[in-house]
């Protein structure tokens, strides 16, 4: 659907949009209470835009003499369903310089809404997001809906890697020139597309600026609940197999609209982004090692030590090699990833190597030693193999690492 605008008219700093469907009850009086907040507190040129979706009620109706009776307030009229839907038409043909949204109830208070568009307007951001679970909001609404809250962005934060805290909350603002770029990846067209839409600028390099809010329930919510907390879930999947895949062109946006890495004082000795990989590559360590040692302890009464720790061994080798590809060196797609496997399981045997030698040095000084005992020499060997290990992936992903290296070093003379 295209988005009439305007052009003859000067052009707003501000559009706050509210999308609306089946609102004929709430709608009036949250516009002018709107209206009236930007007039008196807003040293902006702004608009209000009422996105109506598809609304069966009067909703459109009321829409269209708010328009006709404010001259800051026009309509927009969406055919088809979905919150999403409607942000995503309205703010990519948004003539304003930022666009933000609130939900029709305004739930979040107001005086919010300058802190929320300051740093894209001074250029210090290029998105902002109102936070229901930063320390100092304050909120009130029901244990169940706080629950779920807290519990989806637990999900974000270790599924999706997401470092910001509050997705869900009805209160956004972004830059639009960097709407028009970002949103045409933007696939969901209802609630889950904030989220979508965090995820990806989070992975272009784009920053997110985080305000505190002030935020009440709106007890006659009609939102779905558990209907949305499925279709989040779902979204989650697909974005993280697209991401995984390589389908969604990161990189290119990346370098044409992301913010580039600082450049502190080099490291002697140290190469780049050596820091960073360390830091994932003991993390999933410590996991590979758990589960090792769990492993081995199942194993070991059914196939004796040396067996035990080669099953062990093998299978944590595998997803150790899945887990560094992906989250330590950052390679994504199914493009060598069977070599990258196979290189893996070569790394493996010479570990294997090392953790037979001293489990045979072991029995043979002590032939009666239990198997808690050979868990201890493992891990203490495996210690050893896992430094072997992190030298042998940086050689494996070499290539990758190199093409990065370059990558930042192109765009950051290109920002010179």
């Amino acid at each position: 659907m295209a988005v009439t605008v305007d052009r003859t008219a000067p052009a707003p700093t501000l559009d706050v949009v509210i999308p609306v469907y089946n609102e004929e009850t709430d709608l009036e009086r949250c516009v002018r209470r709107l209206q009236e907040h930007l007039a008196t507190s807003t040293p902006y040129s702004f608009r209000i835009t009422i996105a109506d979706n598809a609304s069966t009620d009067a909703t459109l109706a009321v829409a269209r003499r708010l328009a006709e009776t404010i001259d800051t307030v026009r309509t927009v009229h969406l055919d088809q369903k979905g919150r999403g839907r409607a942000l995503n038409a309205v703010w990519r043909e948004s003539d304003a310089e930022v666009v933000c949204y609130m939900d029709v109830d305004l739930s979040t208070d107001l005086n919010a809404l300058m802190p929320l568009v300051a740093p894209l307007l001074s250029g210090h951001s290029d998105i902002a997001i109102g936070s229901r679970l930063s320390r100092s909001a304050r909120v009130v609404r029901g244990t169940k809906r706080e629950f779920i809250s807290r519990s989806y962005n637990l999900i974000l934060r270790t599924a999706m890697h997401a470092k910001f805290s509050d997705a869900q909350c009805g209160f956004k603002a972004i830059r639009t020139d960097v709407a028009r770029r970002l949103l045409p990846l933007v696939e969901d067209t209802g609630w889950f597309f904030d989220t979508e839409m965090l995820v990806l600028a989070e992975r272009v390099g784009l920053r997110i600026a985080e305000i505190p809010v002030d935020w009440v329930d709106d007890p006659n919510s009609k939102v779905d609940i558990v209907k949305t907390a499925t279709a989040d879930l779902k979204g989650c999947w697909r974005v993280a197999r697209a991401l995984g895949s390589g389908d969604l062109p990161i990189a290119e946006l990346r370098q044409s609209i992301g913010r580039d890495p600082l450049e502190g004082p080099d490291v002697t000795g140290v190469p780049r982004g050596m820091v960073g990989h360390l830091v994932r590559f003991a993390i999933i360590g410590v996991a590979s090692t758990v589960a090792f040692a769990l492993l081995f302890l199942a194993l070991h009464p059914l196939v004796g030590a040396q067996v035990a720790n080669f099953l062990a061994l093998l299978v944590t080798a595998v997803l150790n090699t899945w887990a560094n590809r992906a989250f330590t060196f950052g390679v994504r797609g199914s493009e060598g990833a069977a070599k990258h496997q196979i290189q893996g399981v070569a790394i493996f045997l010479f570990g294997w190597a090392i953790s037979a030698v001293a489990l045979y040095v072991l029995h043979t000084g002590y032939p009666h030693a239990d198997k808690h005992i050979d868990v201890v020499v493992l891990v203490v060997a495996n210690l050893v193999a896992t430094i072997v290990r992190f030298v042998s992936l940086r050689w494996v992903f070499r290539r990758h690492l190199a093409a990065e290296t370059v990558t930042t070093e192109t765009t950051t003379e290109t920002s010179r």
